[in-house]
């Protein structure tokens, strides 16, 4: 009997992953971002200007973690060509994660951090620890699931995570026992979906195998966390890098820019599977040299139309953008139309700039992609803390000129090499 797979049939199941992964995506996406709204349209904007720290700590938290998953599917898929289970070095790295989250979030109960991002609620930290000890723990089940090839699996996990959260919100807006607290609770609460799915992740680790120490371990999971860290803490963590390095003040006007920054940031939410195919057209390209000169000329055409695209957002956005706020997020959320524009301009900058990195991930040029968003982390870090200005000019002045240094830094590195087929080995 044949074993061949017929190319028919072979296309028809990588359709059917990439729709079942897709699909399962965007429903989680979707219901990230309803949750965001409905807790915008439950809690005035100071109390929001709070909770939206704590989102963006936690989530920032599970953005930092997030390569524990690519890692292990990376162990899990070599263990299963060869036949076999992921073993300790998975449950290394996975500790490693673990620590890191809690060093983190047990920093956040130093008295002056406590003060300065959850007014001295210190439970709220409490509720971080919690959370961000459970995403190193459900990165690791999601890497080890699609590594085996689980999707079904791992597509009920991705949604498993969202609906969790909306399932305890929509309790407690019945209840009408919502408050900041109940609320972080049930953000947090998703980060324990893996539970779910622990028996059959348990099935896909062998205890006995042996591999990488925890040296080696370490010293991966090290730049893997760094450079994800770099890139949460102007995306996702923002308003918690706010909250610690601007000088605080008006609750209100705060809470309203987090409540822009939620809506204007909606392109960064479908970029994920755009940057995953990013990687595969760069290599198919980088083979020739016609290949690598239609790449340059595609990448500084982008660059252009991206500057041309953000400029346009930017004057929609001071337009429409105050309007646009109250609408979604309601009457209690008032914001100026040139904030609005800096978000829009900075939003829509972020999304070639992810590509780009993107370009210097396929040509394994790992140290680059850290100094980019070093690049973009420290700026926006310098305009927060010496800035003159209240807290939302400095928030929104920051996050308009850091990813515009960072889209021309990366682009440096990017047209730098373009000329040159990607190597295969590491960087050097």
């Amino acid at each position: 009997m044949s074993t061949e797979v017929e190319p028919g049939t072979a296309a028809a199941g990588g359709r059917t992953t990439a729709g079942s992964l897709g699909g399962s995506l965007i429903v989680s996406i979707g219901l990230g971002y309803v949750l965001t709204v409905a807790c915008q349209r439950l809690l005035p904007p100071p109390e929001y200007a709070v909770f939206v720290t704590f989102w963006g700590l936690l989530m920032g938290l599970g953005s930092t973690l997030s390569p524990l998953e690519q890692e292990l599917s990376r162990q899990s898929a070599v263990a299963a060509l060869a036949g076999g289970k992921a073993g300790r070095p998975a449950l290394r790295a996975v500790a490693v994660g673990t620590v890191v989250a809690a060093a983190f979030s047990l920093a956040l109960l130093i008295p002056p951090i406590n003060d300065k991002l959850f007014r001295g609620e210190w439970s709220l930290a409490v509720i971080v620890l919690a959370g961000g000890v459970a995403f190193a723990c459900q990165f690791g089940t999601r890497g080890l699931l699609i590594g085996q090839h689980k999707v079904k699996a791992f597509s009920l996990l991705v949604i498993a995570e969202p609906a969790v959260r909306a399932l305890i919100l929509g309790l407690l807006f019945v209840s009408i026992a919502y408050n900041v607290v109940s609320l972080a609770i049930a953000v947090a609460a998703g980060s324990f979906a893996w539970l779910l799915f622990a028996r059959p992740a348990r099935q896909l680790l062998d205890f006995h195998v042996e591999g990488d120490g925890w040296g080696v371990t370490s010293r991966r999971m090290a730049m893997l966390l760094t450079g994800a860290a770099l890139t949460a803490a102007v995306i996702t963590g923002y308003p918690a890098l706010v909250g610690l390095l601007a000088p605080g003040g008006d609750g209100d006007r705060v809470g309203s820019l987090f409540a822009a920054l939620v809506i204007a940031r909606l392109p960064l939410t479908l970029i994920g599977p755009v940057q995953s195919l990013a990687v595969p057209f760069v290599v198919r390209l980088s083979v020739t040299e016609e290949g690598r000169h239609r790449l340059r000329r595609v990448l500084a055409l982008g660059a252009v139309a991206s500057l041309a695209l953000a400029a346009l957002g930017a004057l929609v956005g001071l337009w429409l953008g105050p309007w646009a706020v109250r609408f979604v997020s309601g009457p209690k959320y008032d914001i100026d139309g040139w904030s609005v524009a800096g978000l829009v301009w900075s939003s829509v900058l972020l999304v070639p700039m992810q590509l780009l990195t993107a370009v210097l991930v396929a040509r394994t040029q790992a140290k680059h992609v850290l100094a980019t968003w070093a690049v973009v982390t420290g700026t926006a870090s310098l305009v927060l803390l010496f800035l003159p200005g209240d807290t939302v000019f400095r928030a929104v002045v920051a996050l308009a000129v850091a990813p515009a240094l960072g889209l021309a830094v990366v682009l440096a590195f990017v047209l730098r090499r373009a000329h040159q087929p990607v190597e295969a080995g590491p960087e050097a």
